[in-house]
Formats: C-alpha cells, structure tokens, sequence
C-alpha cells in the first residue's frame, strides 16, 4: 500500500490533468477562439500534474517547516483546480456572423461607409466571445467598426487598455459590455469614449459626474443582474443616461450562449428580446455625433 502521503499527491498530480483534459473536452473551440491566457493555464496545470506524479514517489525531508509548506502549496493548487473547473466558459450556441478573429479581440468590420465612432464590447463573466457577434453584427451593417474583446480567462475586469490604439482611423468609441463586462466597460476612462452601453449591467462606482451618453438595457425577469439591482444602481449612471427594459426578458438573452444557472425565467422568447435589444442598442450608437 502506498503510503498516504504518495497517494495524496497522486491524486494531485491525476486532479491536474483531468480538470484541464475536461475543460478542453467540452469547450475546445471557445479556449481554442478566445483569448491565449485560458490555453497557458490548461497547459501549466497539465505540466504541474505530470511533475507531481514524477517526485510523488521521491523521499522527502521531514520537518515542521517543510511539512507546512507542502500542505499549503497541495492546498493552493487544489484552489487552481477549484478556480480553473469554474472558469470553464459558457459556450457560444452559435458563431455569429463572419468575423476577424485576432488574438486578444474579434473584429466587425463595417460594411458600407465606415462611421467615425467605433464600438468596443467586453463579454459578460466566462462568456464566449462569440455569443455576441450575431447581436453585434447591425452595429458594423451600420458602419461602426465593432471590436469584441477575448478577456484573459473570460472575466473582463482583467482585460488592461482598451484596443482603440489599434485602430487610429476611428476617432471615438462607445464602449459597452455584458454583465460585468458592462462594469468594466464603466472604468475605461479615455476622452476617446463617447458613450457607453450597458446590457444587464450597472457601474462599480458612482459615475453620475461624466458628461457621457449612456444607455442601460436590461431585462425584467433577469435572475442575476435584477430589476431591484438595475433600480439601485441607477444613480451611479451619469446623468442623463437612458434606460430601456425588455419585457419578459433575461441575463441569458444578451448573448447566444444558452442558459445560465440562477437567471430568472423569460416570458418572451430569445429572438423577440434580442430584436429590442439590438434595435435599442443601433439607434444610440447611430445618435452619437
């Protein structure tokens, strides 16, 4: 019999290669399309497992302080496995339209006479960016350039500068986001933003001082961002913004990745939602001069 202390890290070592095996097992296409960070952290854990399992059977030094150690690395990566198991993204149920797919964003380009302003969407917590780009898609028929960013491990509080430098031909931006991808799409502060979109979002901290056209679109049966939270954030928008409310609609419905756990329950389906939501969200960028 092994002893327990072999076995233990055994099943680290097996627990490191099965997590990341699952995760790519049941959403390759979404790390393999999103952004480089998600694959690394797959990788490493792989490596980790495979070392483990190689020293497991190696003597160790006794002693309090070395023992310690061990026990809290074998319990700081058991949160890895833990985080990486969550971080496993919502699928996107379609690809969306034709789209420029770079490392670190995927692009809209316009078709038609390309507008001055400019949109940059950040995806809601562990979405693939791809549920987003059918609903964006009529931006960039209207000729803004969309970008949609891939953030590091899918949350978009992680994501550093915003691309603009990418792209000098545009002059300002709309930036907007899902979720918390709206949260952080609220922190950008640039003078070349213009506007910012919020779907099934509200900002962080009080924002009721910038001078900024802002529209909150938001669902009444949304089971995550609320209509209790929508109302209570309210005053931190800036002033003047506009709201706009999807009847019967929920979290899930900004994005085409399927349902999620602890939304509320639509009574209005996905298409019809997504119309306003579009329509809604085309007619204020279409408004910024």
């Amino acid at each position: 019999m092994l002893p327990a202390a072999v076995t233990v890290r055994l099943l680290l070592a097996l627990a490191c290669v099965a997590v990341p095996a699952w995760v790519l097992a049941t959403r390759w296409t979404t790390v393999l399309h999103g952004h480089p960070a998600h694959l690394v952290l797959l990788v490493a854990l792989v490596v980790t497992g495979v070392v483990v399992a190689v020293r497991a059977r190696r003597p160790r030094r006794a002693g309090r302080g070395r023992t310690a150690g061990r026990v809290a690395a074998a319990l700081l990566l058991v949160g890895l496995l833990a985080a990486t198991a969550w971080l496993r993204p919502f699928a996107a149920t379609t690809t969306g339209p034709l789209a420029v797919d770079g490392p670190t964003t995927w692009e809209l380009r316009p078709t038609g006479p390309p507008s001055e302003v400019g949109v940059v969407f950040y995806p809601g917590a562990r979405v693939d960016p791809r549920a987003y780009l059918a609903l964006l898609r009529p931006l960039a028929d209207a000729g803004n350039l969309v970008v949609v960013v891939k953030p590091p491990l899918d949350i978009a509080l992680l994501v550093g500068a915003p691309p603009f430098d990418d792209h000098p031909e545009v002059a300002r931006w709309v930036v907007g986001g899902h979720s918390l991808g709206g949260t952080a799409a609220a922190m950008v502060d640039d003078p070349r933003v213009a506007g910012l979109l919020l779907w099934a979002s509200y900002p962080a901290d009080d924002q009721s001082a910038r001078d900024l056209p802002t529209l909150s679109v938001s669902g009444d049966r949304d089971g995550l961002a609320t209509p209790d939270d929508i109302a209570a954030t309210a005053p931190r928008l800036p002033a003047g913004a506009r709201s706009v409310v999807v009847e019967g609609g929920v979290h899930a419905f900004f994005g085409d990745y399927g349902e999620q756990p602890g939304d509320g329950v639509p009574t209005v389906d996905r298409a019809a939602a997504q119309r306003q939501i579009v329509d809604a969200s085309r007619e204020f960028v279409g408004g910024i001069g």
